[in-house]
């Protein structure tokens, strides 16, 4: 008898060792996460981050884009010791960028735990070559970006995390380009975000250099490549309540004027919004100052939103 104990003992003793092996390797559990710099152009983070979190990276699978899309994904503290449901957080990078840079802006999910909010945070893909500036768009059926970040990255998140499986558990936000790809891809897809945010974005694709509105060819090509604004925006707001907000730096000589226009066009049209303007430039210094900020603002809403849908 006191031999079967032992051996008892010891498988499991081997199955415990098992499981904390795969889990620290599955999960980076505690790791430092160290993301290489770049060079900044067009929205990409400068500066080279460290956090000290549960991070995960992710190939989802992506029939839009004819295979997976990589993402880095960010637990929250305490993740894997509780049962709780977490709101999710969707990050989209600048661009041009290359197939890595979607690591670059773990300065997010630092920012929500220092200020002790619990979210979960995916940085997808933009880029799957270098220096590409495809702007989040669907350009055919084997490359839709839209499709790919608001129906295949959301499925994927949701069937393999622990997450509020609707619109008041998910935010869409984007720097730069990806601003841009937040609020294309946001208003288009309000069934599925109940929080939009721009940070220093625009609202009509552009070429490389931000300076520059794209012409695809034709005026369809176009209108999907425009961020919708006027009472088109307001009856979709009706059905599906949303934050929308945005920010730009007083000094962003690209795209300062774009987003006051864009501004100037949801207010003469009553869609409800919210814009702020800063000091600061087109830099990382700006987006990590008032990210607890907007972070926390973007939640809120999701919370806001969700309350009021079940009164």
């Amino acid at each position: 008898m006191g031999n079967r104990r032992q051996a008892v003992r010891r498988r499991r003793l081997l199955a415990a060792t098992v499981f904390a092996v795969v889990a620290l390797v599955s999960f980076a559990s505690g790791a430092a996460v160290v993301v290489a710099s770049r060079g900044y152009d067009k929205g990409t983070i400068d500066n080279a981050t460290t956090v000290n979190s549960t991070t995960v990276n992710l190939d989802c699978p992506a029939p839009s884009l004819s295979g997976s899309l990589p993402a880095l994904v960010s637990l929250p503290p305490g993740y894997s010791s509780r049962s709780t449901a977490y709101p999710v957080v969707y990050f989209l990078h600048g661009l041009p960028a290359g197939p890595t840079d979607y690591q670059n802006n773990t300065f997010v999910a630092a920012e929500l735990a220092a200020a002790g909010r619990r979210a979960i945070v995916v940085q997808p893909q933009g880029a799957r070559s270098d220096n590409s500036d495809r702007e989040y768009l669907d350009w055919d059926a084997g490359e839709n970006w839209p499709q790919a970040i608001a129906n295949d990255l959301v499925s994927c998140i949701d069937a393999r995390f622990r997450t509020v499986h609707s619109r008041y558990g998910r935010a869409l936000i984007g720097l730069s380009a990806g601003g841009y790809g937040a609020f294309n891809i946001g208003l288009r897809n309000l069934h599925t975000f109940a929080a939009v945010e721009s940070w220093s974005g625009y609202f009509a694709a552009t070429n490389p250099t931000g300076t520059q509105i794209l012409n695809l060819g034709s005026p369809q090509a176009n209108s999907k490549a425009t961020v919708p604004s006027g009472t088109t925006v307001t009856r979709w707001l009706k059905r599906w309540p949303t934050l929308l907000a945005f920010f730009v730096g007083i000094q962003d000589a690209r795209f300062l004027i774009l987003n006051k226009e864009y501004d100037a066009a949801l207010t003469h049209s009553g869609v409800p919004h919210i814009f702020r303007t800063y000091v600061g430039g087109h830099s990382s210094s700006l987006w990590r100052a008032q990210a607890p900020a907007w972070l926390g603002m973007a939640l809120d809403a999701l919370t806001r939103e969700a309350r009021a849908k079940h009164r």
